[in-house]
This record gives structure tokens, sequence and C-alpha cells, in this order.
């Protein structure tokens, strides 16, 4: 038996919800999951073959349960890869959550603001990305099982969700804009060169996360919506050096507004994936 049957089927023996959305929480970004209804928080330190986050900011939990009558599986924490883990890892847990029947999955993230047009404490919806983190969590034989030898990465994030989010923000008065984001190996920050490189290759956004999940998420015929908020600006764009504190600070300004976003978006999302 597979650690991802065996991580599922634990996890339906903790709980009788039955989730179609799934929610990634980045660095500092982790309040929304209070807001679940009847919520089971299960450590991932519980779940077979769950790796542990040991990343400041992330609560390393799985937290089940409902919003406007949904079903709701939130990730309060990831993987990375420079945490030490290998690709398969840093995408178990988006594997395990299409196995429990997640159809659509919101992932967010702490970014650097590339773009000079955004400002500290904005959300950035992903149109697309770029992987530079150097591996694929599809290298190796192909699960027939989960998803083709080569899945169409054309709309990674899909385009009736990004819709539907935008939608959502203007009925809300939240703006959102819009953009690239690069995905990098890090822990180290970007260097004020890279920072123009990216610039100069069509990347508005810069993290150390995402890029893998999503690929993972598409492979399995799940739906992605990504949002970034710019937690702080990336290198040389100002006078100033970073500092992962003012990430989780800014992750905790803004969370009053990426709850009430989410409170709204997921169940306009839940509509679109019972929709023929």
């Amino acid at each position: 038996m597979g650690l991802t049957v065996e991580a599922k089927l634990y996890i339906e023996a903790r709980t009788a919800m039955r989730p179609s959305i799934g929610v990634v929480l980045g660095s500092g970004l982790g309040a929304f999951a209070e807001e679940l209804e009847g919520r089971v928080e299960i450590p991932y330190s519980e779940i077979p073959g769950w790796p542990v986050s040991t990343a400041v900011g992330h609560a390393g939990k799985l937290v089940m349960g409902g919003l406007s009558g949904i079903g709701v599986a939130v990730m309060a924490g990831r993987a990375h890869l420079y945490e030490g883990n290998t690709p398969a890892q840093s995408v178990y847990g988006v594997r395990v959550l299409g196995a429990l029947g997640v159809r659509s999955m919101v992932i967010t993230n702490a970014a650097g603001g590339i773009n000079l047009a955004y400002q500290r404490g904005g959300l950035v919806l992903i149109s697309d990305h770029i992987n530079l983190q150097g591996c694929n969590p599809l290298v190796g034989p192909n699960d027939d099982s989960l998803g083709p030898r080569f899945p169409d990465m054309s709309e990674a994030y899909s385009r009736a969700l990004r819709e539907t989010a935008k939608q959502v923000a203007a009925q809300l008065g939240i703006a959102l804009s819009e953009g690239v984001y690069a995905a990098l190996l890090g822990p180290s920050y970007e260097t004020p060169a890279e920072i123009r490189y990216l610039r100069a290759i069509g990347a508005d956004l810069v993290g150390m996360s995402t890029a893998l999940e999503v690929i993972a998420a598409n492979h399995m015929g799940i739906k992605s919506l990504g949002i970034s908020c710019v937690t702080n600006m990336a290198a040389g764009v100002l006078p100033q050096k970073l500092r992962h504190e003012e990430v989780l600070q800014t992750g905790a300004e803004v969370a009053g507004t990426l709850v009430r976003f989410l409170k709204a978006v997921l169940p306009r999302l839940a509509q679109l994936n019972e929709a023929p």
C-alpha cells in the first residue's frame, strides 16, 4: 500500500469531512484555518509519510472543516525544497488532498515584489509561473492512475478560477493585481542582480514554493488558483536588507483581508467544481 493511500485512510478515519476544496497557506498566512466550522486538526507528524514543516511561520498541520456547507482541507504550512525535502515530499500534501477528493486548490505564498507597481502587503493573483528550482516532481516513472506522462501546463493557473477570484475581489473592494511568479530554491534571498534578471525574463514576484505544487495538481487534474502576498519588495528595489521577520509581520497585517477573500471565494470555486 502506497504512503499516499495510507495517509488518505488515516485522515478519513479521523474525520467524516470529505473535502472538495484544498487550501495551502504560506508563511505567516495561517489565520484562515481558524475560520472552518467543526474543524479537525491533524499534525503532519501524525500522518503517514507527510513531511514535517520546519519553516518559521508554518504551523505544520492539516485542518479539515466546513465553510458555507462545503468541505475544505487546509494545509497550514508546507514542505519546501530548501528544508531538505525531495520534490516528491514537497508535493506529498497535494497528492494526498487529491486522493481525498479535492478538485480545486487555492495555493497561497509569501512573495517578494519584483514589479515596481506592487506594494508591500498587496495581494497578487498568479497568472503563470517560471520554475527555476531545478527540478520537477514528475521526474521518474509516471503513475498513470494520477495523470499523463506529459501534462499540459498552458493554463497551469485556471483561467476560470482566476476570473471568479477577480469578480469576488471587486465585490469586496479588495485590490487584486495579477502577475507571474518565479520559484527559486532558496533559502537565501535573491541578490539584486538576480532580481534584475528575473524582471528581465518576465517575473513580477519571487518566492521559494508553489511551482512544484501546481505542477503536481495539474498532473492530477486539480484546478489551481495561486495568490501571493507581497510581504516585502525584492532585493535592490528598496535600500534595505531583507528579513524573514518582515515577511511574517506583513503576513499578519494582511491576514484579515486574505481571510475575508478566501471565505467569499471558496464557495464560488466549489460551484465551479459542480459545473458540467
